[in-house]
């Protein structure tokens, strides 16, 4: 019964997107005020029930109600109940389930929070995304059911969650990255509503501004506890691959940066309005695109579901008619978008828009890498594998270009500037920049790489320069510093902590991947080796018990000038139902550096190989993005983006039986 309350609470989620989609938008044409405010109890209402479905899909996990055939794929008696509950998502139709709830969460919240919209203006945007949500509840409905029955035959026991997902990574990662990747429905939203209403305006922009924000916060974080989840578990050391999937939420990372970037502009100055628009339609764009990439089936990742054609087809229709139908608005009504202010070549809105550029073009060589090896295979032409050495060699000189163009941009006035004001700044910042990267780097590492080199120097002129404007604008305030460093905005302070936060990510994934150190090496109780400073002691493997598998587990004590450091215990886990070999690292971490070792397979006479890594500063790589998510939280609590919210759930029910 759980299961059918679960299902029809879809198909009435789906029955109100539609209504919530109709009304509003005809009443926002024929200024009907009733129709409009059928919009905040739909939206409202439609969360409840999508709720009530995810609800229900994790009741029957956690019941180990094998009649569903969702649940039977994906569950097993043994498994923990913590993995239970993440099995919700660990499969396609739930990870589409997830991705329904959150965009209902999204609308909701968007009804809720947007008091100080017109109402016109609301009714076309939860209209819009009503019409998105109709798309994922057809999707989920009519092709990846996940409340479909195995009845009257069904399975004893379930067929298990995939060793991989069985982790903490699980628990988190995706409904992170969905809040992220959904969250961009919003500003397309508000884009498509703009155009609707040939609207596009700063104060467009300023209500706009705090949900990209926030969307493109969760997206930094869920994308950081990817690369995280895939450092120690899967056993390969690395954090990131070039993973067509991990490609998929990477790229509308970039181009949401840009398009927080061109709001400010549109915000602020009134100009690049066809552009933020533009940014807008792209950057949810490749959201779907990469729904379509990891649920069509057209690529193998250890990341995608395994999907049939038919689901790969409708979500390649509704992209289509998504990206065509807001392109073709947006060729209707870009003409008559005029821009409300001038600026010279020197100023502000140029060196943002020369930095959307550089981030569009980042995007660009992401999804080219990514993409023509599947246009290749459909095309019938040579296989061919685009990987790690032409990401790094497309992607690294444009990240310099960024940093250098960041640096300067916070310089600048808007509308105009004297440029050679610039040339004693920038010259001190250039000379310390070089100089404390020579020193820097020969402290911190024994190689010379020439990107090391080059990406500390533009860590130090991003830093440099941002700290200097810092200074500037507080020493400008007579009263005193402190109160002049209360005097500034949050959306400055968030900018500033969030250009750090970049630098930092930067220096820590140029350095770890230049100055990594990887042994595999055959060991037996009683060996040792010996990396850099530190000897790692092999003392011999025991057999542990899990929940739901079996493991043989090492003992390795690390040395560091004789001082024992860590003890450190990697496995070799078998899962009884799956019948698969996992591979549990382990890791001691560090501010600096990180310890990594792997158990491989035995070799006979009571040898193991064995794999040790050294990482030196790997945190920084994910401490820059929790530094970014964190900027961007500040830069949102702006007080020009908060809102009282007066509406109530119980009064928009009330009005949604009223209408």
């Amino acid at each position: 019964m759980v299961p059918e309350i679960g299902h029809f609470a879809i198909v009435i989620a789906l029955v109100i997107a539609i209504i919530q989609a109709v009304l509003p938008l005809v009443g926002a044409v024929k200024q009907n005020v009733r129709w409009m405010g059928v919009a905040k109890p739909a939206a409202v209402t439609q969360f409840v029930f999508m709720c009530l479905a995810f609800v229900c899909l994790a009741y029957s996990f956690a019941t180990n109600d094998f009649t569903v055939k969702y649940v039977a794929g994906h569950s097993n008696t043994y498994l923990p109940l913590q993995y239970k509950i993440s099995a919700v998502w660990g499969g396609h139709e739930g990870s589409l389930l997830l991705w329904g709830l959150t965009l209902s969460g999204w609308t909701c919240a968007v009804a809720l929070r947007s008091q100080k919209l017109p109402q016109i203006m609301l009714a076309r945007v939860l209209g819009v995304l009503g019409l998105v949500a109709i798309g994922f509840y057809s999707f989920l409905i009519f092709t990846s059911n996940p409340f479909e029955r195995l009845l009257p035959q069904f399975p004893v026991d379930g067929a298990d969650l995939n060793p991989l997902l069985q982790d903490f990574g699980l628990i988190i990662h995706p409904p992170m990255l969905y809040m992220g990747y959904v969250g961009f429905s919003v500003v397309f939203a508000f884009a498509v509503a703009g155009l609707m209403g040939g609207r596009l305006d700063s104060a467009w922009a300023r209500w706009s501004r705090p949900w990209t924000m926030s969307a493109w916060c969760f997206l930094t974080v869920g994308i950081m506890l990817g690369s995280w989840w895939a450092y120690y578990e899967l056993g390969w050391g690395g954090w990131w691959f070039w993973d067509p999937v991990e490609n998929a939420s990477f790229m509308p990372w970039l181009s949401g940066t840009a398009l927080i970037h061109s709001l400010a502009v549109t915000d602020k100055r009134g100009v690049f309005k066809s552009w933020t628009v533009l940014l807008a339609i792209m950057t949810f764009s490749l959201s779907l695109l990469g729904t379509f990439l990891v649920r069509s089936g057209v690529l193998t990742s250890v990341h995608a579901f395994a999907s049939d054609p038919e689901r790969g087809f409708f979500i390649l229709t509704f992209l289509f008619l998504v990206i065509g139908g807001s392109l073709l608005l947006f060729a209707i009504r870009a003409p008559g978008l005029k821009t409300e202010s001038q600026y010279s070549g020197y100023s502000r809105e140029v060196m943002l828009l020369v930095n959307n550029i550089v981030l569009v073009l980042a995007t660009v060589i992401v999804l080219m890498g990514t993409l023509f090896p599947i246009f290749f295979d459909v095309l019938g032409l040579e296989k061919i594998s685009i990987g790690a050495p032409y990401f790094n060699a497309m992607f690294a000189p444009v990240v310099v270009g960024l940093l250098i163009f960041m640096g300067v941009g916070p310089l600048l006035n808007w509308k105009r500037h004297n440029v050679n004001r610039l040339i004693k700044p920038l010259s001190i910042a250039l000379v310390s920049a070089v100089v404390i990267s020579l020193i820097s780097v020969n402290l911190m590492t024994s190689s010379s790489s020439i990107w090391v080199y080059l990406a500390i120097t533009a860590a130090v002129w991003v830093v440099w320069l941002t700290l200097a404007d810092l200074y500037r604008k507080v020493l400008s305030d007579k009263r005193g510093v402190w109160t002049g460093f209360n005097r500034l905005a949050l959306s400055y302070k968030g900018m500033v902590v969030a250009h750090i936060g970049l630098v930092v990510t930067v220096v820590g994934v140029t350095i770890v991947a230049t100055q990594d150190v990887e042994k595999d090496v055959r060991m037996r109780a009683g060996d040792q080796i010996t990396i850099g400073s530190y000897e790692f002691h092999f003392t011999g493997v025991k057999e542990i018990q899990g929940p739901n598998y079996t493991a043989q587990q090492a003992k390795v004590t690390v040395f560091y000038d004789d001082e024992l450091v860590t003890e450190l215990l990697p496995e070799k886990r078998h899962y009884w139902v799956q019948r698969n070999m996992m591979t549990e690292a382990a890791i001691d971490p560090g501010v600096f550096r990180d310890l990594y070792v792997a158990l491989g397979e035995p070799l006979g006479d009571g040898s193991w190989a064995v794999r040790i890594y050294f990482k030196p500063f790997i945190r920084w790589v994910w401490g820059g993005a929790l530094i970014m998510a964190f900027g961007g939280l500040l830069a949102m609590s702006d007080r020009r983006y908060r809102l009282k919210v007066k509406s109530r759930v119980a009064v928009s029910l009330g009005a949604l039986v009223q209408n």
